[in-house]
């Protein structure tokens, strides 16, 4: 069974940006690209898919690190949840209609981990009790507005590690707090 998992870059004060928060340095933009290569596949909400396209093409300044993450983000499989979008690109499967059940069919079907993307979606997924991990990879900045990382209420959360990415970046996980499961992944 898959794992959702929804992981996003914030500021110290909570929000995300995404034009702020490209990958600020090689050791973190290296660990975007395993994190990729790792991934069984990714759920979008559409304007998250819409500004993830920009990987579809190659583009002539892109230099061998960006090449490798158009390529892993190419390669998964991608579902784009949305009700106005009529079609979507390649490797990619629009989802329509019941959300919980489609979700659950995935997480069935399929092993591994799938990247949540979007918060609004993640706090559709959050009501609905499916996300099993929560990534905040948290930057030294504090941009007083912006949208939240968490566009609802937070759910309760039990912090299960923190690691340092790069000199600047901490990426802190959290598990639902009804979840037994303990740091080394395994159910108590």
């Amino acid at each position: 069974m898959a794992k959702l998992v929804f992981g996003m870059n914030q500021s110290l004060d909570g929000y995300i940006d995404y034009m702020r928060f490209g990958p600020t340095s090689p050791t973190l933009f290296r660990h975007f690209i395993e994190e990729a290569q790792l991934q069984a596949g990714s759920v979008y909400g559409r304007q998250m898919y819409e500004a993830m396209r920009y990987w579809d093409d190659d583009h002539p300044e892109w230099d061998a690190e960006k090449h490798a993450y158009a390529s892993a983000w190419r390669n998964q499989p991608k579902w784009v949840v949305s009700r106005s979008l009529k079609s979507v690109g390649p490797n990619a499967r629009l989802v329509e209609g019941d959300l919980e059940r489609a979700i659950r069919e995935l997480k069935a079907e399929r092993d591994g981990e799938i990247e949540v993307a979007g918060p609004n979606l993640a706090h559709s997924l959050t009501e609905l009790g499916l996300i099993d991990e929560y990534r905040i990879y948290l930057h030294p900045i504090v941009l007083g507005h912006g949208k939240p990382y968490f566009a609802g209420p937070q759910p309760p959360l039990r912090l299960m590690t923190h690691d340092r990415i790069d000199e600047d970046v901490i990426r802190l996980t959290y598990v639902p707090a009804s979840s037994r499961n303990s740091p080394d992944g395994n159910r108590r």
